[in-house]
């Protein structure tokens, strides 16, 4: 298999070919619009709209990576070695170091390994239904993060077993994104990668980006709280993304590991603010699935800001925060 950076060269060569490399007068704002990894993608910023596109399309470029359904993707490969090593590239290299990092010191809060619970459950149907609770235990068996490992470039996992890197992927993909606009002379950026935020810099003005969280109880678009931000990214997860209702309960997408059913803590929403987006990504998930409490402390001892909805209402955020989120009409 070649190195996912190799054809990363080629791509951006065919960029510099193209011309989207800068230009010395300022450019107007521009906006690209693309849908991958099963999401909608848009890029706004002070820049040509080619470089915007290539952007976006870059994104698709990763997809084929991370993928667990294309065939012959990284993940695809992983998830069906059947205990055998499987070489991977770079970029799925430091993506595993990310998130396996997350997993440890949350003690399996995040856990890649999800895989066999999370296909039992079929939260775009329009039927949803509940899965097998024998099938859901035995699935949950099989969800282990330590078993699962990475040694250089190289990854070994027991056969039945199997990734799922929803929690973090977009995340990373985010990042390299900005990595590639700031490589072409971009210096004023928003990115939503299907709900992941990064702020690349800050308008052109030097006034900082204002971020929405959504409010868990109005439907999509619908703010409750913003926050002002510059070089960073903002990660919502929350019960109200992926899921459905069935006699009074919610069931969404974000599963406990010990069970493989939804967890259910009194949490809507988390919001991570990082440096990185991959890291508040699977930041978002973690924190979301110790509670509250325990949530807060290790958000603030990772060095992430956190802003915790309750299904109550009830707003609460790490103190760096404190009288700096915005509530919204």
């Amino acid at each position: 298999m070649k190195k996912f950076a190799k054809k990363m060269c080629g791509f951006l060569a065919i960029a510099c070919v193209l011309g989207i490399c800068g230009c010395d007068t300022a450019p107007a704002s521009n906006s690209a619009l693309g849908f991958y990894l099963d999401t909608v993608i848009t890029i706004t910023g002070y820049a040509d709209k080619a470089t915007l596109e290539n952007a976006v399309a870059l994104c698709g470029e990763y997809e084929k990576v991370f993928s667990r359904t294309v065939k012959g993707s990284d993940v695809w490969r992983i998830n069906h070695g059947e205990g055998s090593p499987v070489q991977v590239c770079d970029e799925m290299a430091e993506l595993l170091t990310i998130a396996l990092e997350v997993c440890e010191k949350s003690g399996g809060a995040l856990d890649i390994t999800i895989a066999p619970a999370s296909d039992l459950w079929d939260f775009k149907s329009e039927q949803p239904k509940i899965p097998d609770r024998d099938q859901l235990e035995r699935a949950a068996k099989l969800v282990d993060y330590t078993k699962l490992k990475l040694e250089g470039d190289v990854v070994t996992m027991p056969a039945g077993m199997a990734i799922d890197l929803g929690a973090v992927a977009k995340g990373y993909i985010a990042d390299k994104a900005e990595e590639y606009l700031k490589e072409q002379g971009v210096t004023s950026a928003i990115l939503n990668i299907g709900g992941n935020v990064v702020a690349l810099g800050s308008k052109p003005d030097g006034r900082k980006w204002s971020i929405g969280i959504q409010d868990p109880e109005k439907e999509n678009g619908k703010y409750g709280y913003s926050v002002m931000v510059a070089d960073k990214s903002v990660v919502t997860s929350g019960i109200y993304q992926r899921g459905f209702d069935k006699d009074g309960v919610r069931y969404h997408h974000i599963l406990d590991r010990a069970t493989g059913w939804p967890v259910q803590n009194g949490l809507a929403s988390v919001t991570i603010i990082a440096d990185s987006s991959a890291m508040a990504d699977a930041m978002s998930t973690a924190c979301f699935a110790l509670g509250r409490d325990r949530g807060m402390s290790f958000a603030e001892e990772m060095g992430v800001q956190a802003v915790f909805i309750g299904t109550d209402g009830k707003v609460s955020c790490t103190p760096a925060l404190e009288g700096k989120l915005e509530k919204t009409e």
